[in-house]
């Protein structure tokens, strides 16, 4: 028997309790719930998936032309260690301890303060719903490559109403096409063989195994061109004034530019409550999806660097004259000095699937947000009402709404919106992460406080508290100097832009301090333990069939999961 459908099967893919604090749902003939209908592949992809946007594609070149090739790749390497990876550990830990509907967001409630996180839970609905304009404002650039006669809001309108419908169908289906299987979503076998592939990993991948080959003098001119963009000071370059500073503001503005197009432990936390197994799965999906998102990222910027020259004119002036999808690609643009022909197009099109799975991606984010801010009690209550297949409609609707915003693209350059939207969702993200460490802390102070061992958790992660510390500082330095470069000449636009989601916090804490009158929660009376006996008999299920989920599965495709 299939070993997904076998699961599918599991008392725990049908209505069960559901484990938010003050909030049970179950078999509630109005609201409904959501199910656990994700399997470990599913979100281990979703992790990926959502994290490889246009940024790596598109965006990278900018930075690679300010920065040059090494700060490319010691930018992306700082932001990935000292803030992406404690930021999956931490959330891995909690998650699999308590892996409830809310999680993250009812975590900073319980541990840290109410007010902290309704502010939390409605900062990263923002971030998510400004990352689905940015990646609609791409879809708009990228097509224009092909088409510039139509108005570009016509192709946000289509790329929208896809990832809507695609988000209203039961969550068993949502991680396939999320990830561009069209395979799978088109023609779903009914037998193990249909082993699905994603689109935007493959391109990477592509990509850089054909940096090497050509680098090799695997190319049309036979130039074995190793590292020569790397040589005569240009592996290095200073950014906005010179000598060591300008090479040190280089760097920082690829942590910047890293903060807007790393991401993951977003998507873990609000799957956690829709994941099957979830206290085996979290735990893979905490320790893997970093050194594979990491590992995209960071061998993804060094292939970039030697492929193609931070000299290229084509890199800013493809931007600054509101140039369109491939065209203001790096990687296309090493291409085609190689004299490679007919890969632009293709690379384009791809581009625009990476674009459209992100974005769906964060519609589906922002929606289980908002749906975890109604079981709380922090949005309204329509928020919770779900269809029959566990799907929280209405919460679908008002990212979609919000999404509208992206038509601005009829007005000004799509170029020139994707760059507002960049700059609204990284200083968005960056806050989320912070915290999500916040609230680690305040679990372990509560652990600590009440006398509960981390060895006694199901799961303990490494080098913690130790590297929320450092991450917490890392980036409360990035939120400090994310809009630097706007106040001299000072830029209104890009001020605002920059620093927008800090006073939308700020505002979100204090008002519901103001209306609801919180307090900080003492550590030694911090909530442990509502859901938990909920959970532990969900999982018992799991729990005794440990090999349930790869029964039935042949070598290779234990092999196949097992990478993923």
């Amino acid at each position: 028997m299939d070993p997904e459908k076998s699961a599918a099967k599991a008392p725990s893919t049908t209505s069960v309790t559901d484990l938010s604090a003050g909030d049970n749902l179950a078999g509630d003939p109005v609201f409904g719930q959501t199910k656990r209908g994700l399997s470990g592949r599913h979100v281990q992809l979703m992790a990926l998936g959502g994290s490889i946007g246009t940024g790596l594609f598109v965006g990278i070149g900018g930075v690679l032309r300010t920065s040059g090739p090494l700060s490319l790749v010691l930018g992306y390497l700082c932001y990935c260690i000292a803030f992406i990876w404690p930021c999956n550990l931490a959330v891995g830990e909690m998650a699999t301890y308590l892996p409830i509907r809310g999680s993250i967001f009812e975590f900073a409630k319980r541990y840290v303060d109410e007010a902290f996180g309704f502010a939390l839970g409605w900062t990263y609905f923002y971030t998510a719903a400004m990352l689905l304009c940015a990646e609609l404002s791409a879809v708009a650039t990228v097509i224009s490559y092909w088409d510039f006669e139509t108005n570009a809001a016509a192709w946000v309108a289509l790329a929208l109403v896809v990832m809507v419908a695609l988000n209203v169908f039961a969550v068993k289906w949502y991680g396939y096409p999320n990830l561009l299987w069209p395979q799978v979503v088109l023609f779903p076998s009914s037998g193990r063989s249909n082993i699905p592939k994603s689109t935007k990993i493959l391109l990477i991948i592509g990509l850089i195994l054909l940096k090497f080959i050509t680098m090799c003098g695997g190319n049309p001119k036979h130039d074995a061109y190793g590292f020569r963009y790397w040589k005569n000071g240009d592996f290095i370059r200073a950014y906005w004034t010179t000598g060591s500073l300008g090479n040190f503001l280089g760097w920082w503005k690829v942590v910047l530019y890293a903060a807007f197009s790393v991401a993951g432990p977003d998507l873990l936390a609000l799957a956690a409550g829709e994941i099957q197994n979830p206290r085996r799965q979290i735990p893979r999906v905490a320790k893997r999806a970093f050194y594979r998102i990491a590992g995209f990222y960071i061998v993804g910027v060094f292939a970039v660097g030697i492929l193609c020259s931070s000299r290229d004119e084509r890199l800013l002036s493809a931007l600054s004259a509101g140039g369109a999808g491939a065209a203001a690609s790096p990687w296309v643009i090493g291409i085609q000095n190689l004299g490679i022909e007919g890969l632009p197009s293709f690379i384009n099109f791809l581009i625009l699937l990476s674009a459209w799975s992100c974005g769906n991606a964060y519609l589906y984010a922002a929606s289980r947000t908002l749906y975890s801010l109604a079981l709380d009690g922090q949005a309204p209550k329509i928020f919770k009402k779900c269809t029959k297949s566990g799907v929280p409609l209405y919460t679908v609707a008002v990212p979609a709404l919000i999404a509208c915003l992206s038509f601005l693209v009829a007005s000004s350059s799509s170029v020139v919106v994707f760059g507002w939207f960049v700059n609204l969702s990284t200083i968005g993200f960056v806050l989320s992460y912070l915290g999500y460490l916040v609230t680690f802390v305040g679990w372990y102070r509560a652990l600590k406080a009440q006398g509960i061992s981390r060895d006694t958790l199901p799961w303990k992660a490494p080098f913690q508290p130790y590297s929320s510390y450092f991450a917490i500082g890392t980036g409360c330095v990035v939120v400090f100097f994310s809009g630097w470069n706007t106040l001299e000449p000072f830029d209104v636009q890009g001020f605002i832009t920059s620093y927008f989601g800090v006073a939308f916090a700020g505002f979100m804490f204090v008002l519901w301090k103001v209306v609801k009158r919180t307090k900080v929660v003492n550590p030694a009376e911090a909530d442990l333990v509502t859901g938990k006996a909920e959970v532990d008999a969900e999982c018992a299920i799991w729990d005794e069939n440990p090999g349930k989920e790869r029964a039935g599965m042949t070598r290779m495709e234990k092999i196949w999961d097992s990478c993923w």
